[in-house]
């Protein structure tokens, strides 16, 4: 008897830490999308002028059609290139570019803003199907205590091999999803941490333009 009191103890314990953590970062976010699971404010896409505040990139023609550019563009963008590479690819840029430094320029900033904001929208999306996943165990987990919980309430042993393959699959969902719960945090901070890149990269260009704005 004492020991299926100390586990069922044990066992609203886990469940209710599961139920709180599945519930706190839901309630910091504005009603309008109950998908996004993160505290940070959900913005589609970055606004260009929290990140850039010179010419308009787009006046250099398209990006796309500037080869050079355009190769520079994805390897600043690319989370694999350490910002401490950003001075030297740009200055290396600028010296081959020449007199047309400042087009090319501003190409390689139209091609690094379209590219690191269609990476931070396919991330947002995976961030809201990863929640999504996270809700559907978290409405097992509940289902799971319950079914537990009844079957304890309806035996008189301290334990039988139904309850006991309950309580395993409840703690072992419960284990998983605090595991995707640590990821998660972790997660919401990449959209921050490309949106700080792109704000990074932007003032290195600038630094380099020959026209300011």
């Amino acid at each position: 008897m004492i020991r299926s009191l100390a586990a069922a103890s044990a066992t609203a314990l886990l469940f209710s830490a599961v139920a709180l953590f599945c519930a706190a970062p839901l309630a910091a976010q504005p009603k309008a999308d109950p998908d996004w699971p993160c505290p940070q404010r959900k913005t589609p896409e970055i606004d260009l002028a929290q990140v850039w505040n010179g010419p308009d990139p787009a006046s250099a023609g398209k990006w796309t059609d500037d080869q050079d550019a355009a190769a520079l563009a994805v390897k600043l963008s690319s989370r694999r290139t350490p910002a401490k590479e950003f001075a030297p690819l740009l200055d290396g840029f600028v010296k081959e570019a020449g007199a047309e430094a400042d087009k090319g320029l501003l190409r390689v900033m139209a091609g690094v803003y379209e590219i690191i904001n269609d990476q931070r929208g396919k991330l947002m999306h995976g961030i809201e199907r990863y929640a999504r996943g996270q809700q559907r165990l978290a409405d097992r987990i509940r289902d799971e205590a319950d079914e537990l919980s009844k079957v304890r309430s309806s035996i008189t042993a301290p334990e039988t091999p139904e309850s006991r393959k309950l309580d395993e699959q409840l703690h072992w969902d419960t284990r998983i999803f605090d595991e995707r719960a640590k990821s998660l945090t972790y997660v919401c901070e990449t959209p921050v941490l490309l949106e700080q890149r792109a704000f990074d990269i932007g003032q290195q260009i600038q630094a380099r333009l020959k026209v300011k704005g």
